[in-house]
């Protein structure tokens, strides 16, 4: 039971996320004009701050002193994601043809999976 209370909590700390790497990834690529995939690593670093901070206090709500090494794996597992992220992006718009940000969606959806798991039994491992 509270393995999936954990997930619950880590999917609405990500869906929080999400908005926070679109929103980012839109500004950056839309407004600022930066390549799609630099405006999306970008993004997705803006969110892996915030989705840290949240899931920190309420997911897991840690009370690790290390906290400079906690963020570090919570970092660590993120880049991961990242690079996940950005083949799955590549593959499902340059080869596929989906749109950019249908392709975004797709990837982030897959890369929860991965980030859940290493965060639980890495990063916030009781």
């Amino acid at each position: 039971m509270d393995f999936l209370i954990k997930f619950i909590k880590f999917g609405v700390v990500g869906a929080t996320g999400v908005v926070v790497d679109f929103g980012a990834t839109w500004v950056l690529k839309e407004w600022v004009m930066l390549n799609r995939y630099v405006a999306s690593s970008i993004g997705f670093f803006c969110a892996v701050v915030s989705n840290y901070i949240l899931n920190r206090i309420w997911t897991f709500q840690s009370h690790d002193h290390a906290v400079g090494i906690q963020f570090a794996k919570f970092f660590g597992v993120a880049l991961v994601g990242l690079a996940i992220n950005n083949a799955l992006i590549y593959y499902f718009h340059e080869k596929q043809k989906i749109p950019f940000y249908a392709s975004k969606a797709i990837a982030t959806g897959i890369v929860v999976l991965w980030n859940f798991g290493a965060n639980y039994l890495i990063t916030f491992k009781a």
